[in-house]
């Protein structure tokens, strides 16, 4: 006795996609429903951190002072000057204090 095999075949068959192109936002959005976001700093606490800058900035030009006169001559007074030594690490301080006083100001 011979006996059949019976296979089966399953088939799926898939869900027709939608012939609309057009995709449909689930919400619309309005424009008077927005939000508007309030800035962290205002402008002055831009131009304070900007006047910072500038204090820093000129305390290292106050610090690279110039050059020697004459190269076979030394001069302590040229390179231990007040304004490299005590003038310009001062500005650059306030400059920096200044920036952390902006940052700090609402």
């Amino acid at each position: 006795m011979s006996e059949k095999r019976k296979t089966k075949i399953i088939t799926t068959q898939s869900q027709p996609k939608s012939t609309n192109k057009r995709a449909v936002p689930k919400k619309h959005i309005n424009v008077k429903e927005t939000q508007t976001v309030e800035m962290l700093f205002k402008k002055q606490n831009y131009y304070i951190v900007f006047a910072g800058l500038i204090l820093m900035a000129l305390g290292f030009l106050l610090m690279s002072g110039g050059h020697m006169p004459s190269p076979d001559v030394w001069d302590d007074s040229l390179i231990y000057s007040a304004g490299r030594v005590y003038l310009a690490p001062l500005v650059i301080l306030l400059g920096l204090f200044l920036n952390i006083y902006a940052i700090f100001k609402k």
